[in-house]
């Protein structure tokens, strides 16, 4: 076993920054697979939507995930939204799922400081009622695939970090 934390759920839950949290608290390191995918292509995740198309960015997912299963360990690995759809997510390490609802992201991004941002560089939530859509076939499959199931909605970072860090023991 790798030793890894994948933490999965619907973007803009909140994956990357519980990535970055956990890491003050634990012996972990952090990676976020939107990152290295970003990082590979030299361009943002939706230039890469825009030009080669959400095909070609799953094969890139898919190439990620061989590559953390083979090179990663000890790691909490943030993911894209999508990223849970991998064959191979159980090899790479435990899976985190947050939970929240859909209006709840919703809300949390409108609220953010840099809100526009965020919104902006999600592809798939240009269009609220077709992310809805995602977001609701998603749901029992981040159920499915996950080891842990933790709540984040209306929650605080502390108390999150400190409810994953207590379940993965």
């Amino acid at each position: 076993m790798n030793n890894n934390v994948l933490l999965i759920g619907f973007m803009g839950v909140g994956k990357g920054t519980l990535a970055r949290e956990l890491v003050k608290h634990s012996d972990f390191f952090a990676i976020d697979t939107d990152d290295l995918i970003e990082s590979i292509e030299n361009k943002k995740i939706k230039r890469i939507f825009e030009e080669q198309g959400e095909p070609y960015f799953r094969a890139l997912e898919k190439k990620c995930a061989l590559w953390c299963e083979q090179n990663v360990k000890n790691t909490i690995i943030s993911t894209g939204g999508g990223f849970y759809r991998q064959e191979n997510i159980k090899n790479i390490g435990k899976v985190v799922y947050l939970q929240s609802s859909f209006d709840s992201i919703i809300e949390a991004l409108k609220k953010a400081p840099d809100s526009k941002k965020k919104f902006k560089k999600r592809p798939l939530l240009q269009d609220l009622d077709e992310a809805k859509k995602i977001y609701d076939m998603r749901v029992k499959e981040y159920e499915k695939v996950s080891d842990i199931i933790v709540n984040v909605e209306d929650w605080n970072t502390k108390r999150i970090v400190s409810e994953i860090l207590s379940k993965l023991k």
